[in-house]
């Protein structure tokens, strides 16, 4: 697979299931390390780096929208959406007002002393994606993103991505809905791990 991605685009990436998309994913992220090829990051060769130069990377970059949530269970809301500043230098004043303007922006913030598991699937979908935007990366990784909100709030959260790449975030997500994939400027297709078309709008 061979796979240019420029600052600023916005790529969806479909295909059927099992098609590889998540796994691409993954490995963009850098949650996966066995594979073997080259990937290059802001000039940075990841197929040479070690897992902690790594893992500094991926958390000066990336953020992750996953598809199961993966929210810090032992963890309240506010402390979930905490932990990608904590990684970052920023004062403990600012972090609060991250935190509180991401649970006004999600209205979450009746939430906030909540534990994942006192939340419904949409709302813990909420709070992975308020926690993947929140120390405004220059990369959003989003996998099925909407695929448990209602239409609605698909819809607004859609937007927001929108609003972030105009703002320069690069933003690759996968998806099975047209809609979706509709508000980025590049379609990849993929089929049993290949490639079958990579087309801008």
């Amino acid at each position: 697979m061979n796979l240019d991605v420029n600052e600023g685009e916005f790529i969806s990436i479909m295909g059927p299931s099992g098609a590889g998309k998540s796994t691409l994913l993954h490995l963009l992220g850098m949650h996966d390390s066995a594979w073997t090829g080259e990937y290059y990051l802001l000039d940075h060769p990841i197929h040479k780096m070690n897992k902690k130069d790594r893992l500094e990377l991926y958390k000066r970059h990336f953020g992750f929208v996953f598809q199961s949530y993966h929210l810090i269970d032992s963890l309240t809301v506010y402390e979930n959406l905490d932990i990608p500043l904590s990684y970052r230098n920023i004062k403990k004043s600012e972090r609060e007002a991250s935190v509180a303007d991401a649970l006004d922006r999600f209205q979450m913030v009746g939430k906030k002393d909540l534990f994942p598991n006192q939340l419904s699937g949409g709302q813990q979908q909420l709070v992975g994606i308020a926690r993947a935007i929140i120390a405004s990366p220059n990369v959003i990784l989003a996998d099925e993103p909407t695929g448990n909100l209602q239409s609605s709030q698909a819809k607004e959260i859609m937007e927001v991505f929108k609003k972030l790449n105009e703002q320069g975030t690069t933003i690759i997500q996968v998806t099975h809905s047209e809609v979706n994939a509709s508000y980025g400027n590049r379609i990849v297709r993929i089929e049993d791990g290949w490639i079958q078309s990579d087309a801008g709008k």
